[in-house]
């Protein structure tokens, strides 16, 4: 049986795996897609998380195309829809000025099919709109049943904190979690000031890159490797530091486990303080398989804190 999570005060609860939607109709055809996401709902899986501009960097798209595959996907069997939280974000493209959010969350919900988005977020901070304007226009969308909850995403800890402030304030719907760049290589990226508010604020968090571009599943270990998929090059700062380090601590796990280095990576992710759900996406059935038996993983306190030494930027001497 997979653990739920609750997704901070909204009273939504998930499985500890997002399934990442920003690959369908890119690297994954329709009947990939559909094939993807029964399989994650299959496992268990439960939460689905798009945005409005993927996959707008595909040339000939627009954005909006992966909401269109989860729309026909749902529309194929509606009763998956009651087995599923949607998230769904708006804001990087066209900003969030409260003019531009309510007509996207109208074509966000038209391409989806579904009346209400459960999750939905601010894709990233916009600081030439005030708070009080993207916050209210969220809550008039909460008030209309558009959206369940809200969430924030790329947000630095000052700015985390007064939106959440300025939601109190203003008698607000106030968010329940935050997406943010998180992996075993660049921990940097939320531990410390970043967790600190959200976990003081009683926020949700749900890292995206939790397998660092691939790094964290073995595929690229050495500079020849970088050429096995279009994002390869993206893991070269990975092969130096600390990289090889967390590689070999992963195999070593794997093996005391029989299960993927990506599972064990999620699965320490899932561990983590604060962590709602690691989110991860997969172009095959089988690749998935990975992902989902995250779900199901126990690692031991000793193979986590081995996994927290070998990951850290400062290595502990063992006795």
């Amino acid at each position: 049986m997979v653990e739920k999570r609750q997704i901070g005060d909204s009273g939504i609860e998930i499985a500890p795996l997002a399934l990442g939607g920003n690959v369908f109709d890119w690297t994954a055809d329709e009947a990939t897609s559909f094939a993807v996401l029964d399989a994650f709902v299959d496992a268990g899986g439960t939460m689905i998380d798009t945005a409005d501009v993927y996959s707008a960097w595909v040339p000939g798209h627009k954005g909006g195309e992966s909401e269109t595959v989860i729309g026909r996907w749902l529309k194929r069997d509606p009763a998956k829809r009651d087995t599923v939280v949607i998230a769904t974000k708006v804001g990087f493209m066209a900003g969030l000025a409260p003019d531009t959010i309510a007509p996207a969350c109208d074509a966000s919900l038209e391409r989806l099919g579904i009346e209400t988005i459960d999750l939905y977020y601010q894709h990233k901070d916009d600081g030439s709109v005030p708070l009080a304007d993207s916050l209210g226009a969220f809550n008039g969308l909460a008030k209309a049943g558009k959206i369940r909850a809200i969430g924030l995403s790329q947000f630095t800890a000052p700015r985390l904190d007064e939106a959440m402030q300025t939601a109190a304030a203003n008698d607000l719907l106030k968010p329940c979690c935050l997406q943010t760049w998180y992996n075993m290589v660049e921990r940097e990226k939320l531990e410390g000031e970043l967790r600190d508010t959200a976990l003081a604020h009683g926020l949700g968090i749900f890292p995206f890159y939790s397998l660092a571009n691939g790094f964290l599943t073995g595929k690229y270990r050495d500079k020849e490797d970088l050429d096995k998929s279009p994002r390869g090059l993206r893991n070269i700062a990975y092969l130096e530091g600390k990289g090889p380090r967390v590689l070999d601590a992963l195999d070593e796990i794997a093996a005391e486990t029989g299960v993927a280095l990506a599972t064990v990576a999620l699965a320490w992710t899932m561990a983590q303080p604060g962590i709602t759900a690691a989110l991860a996406s997969a172009t095959s059935v089988e690749q998935l398989k990975q992902l989902t038996a995250a779900m199901e993983l126990k690692l031991t306190a000793e193979q986590i804190a081995r996994l927290d030494n070998a990951s850290a930027d400062v290595v502990a001497e063992t006795a």
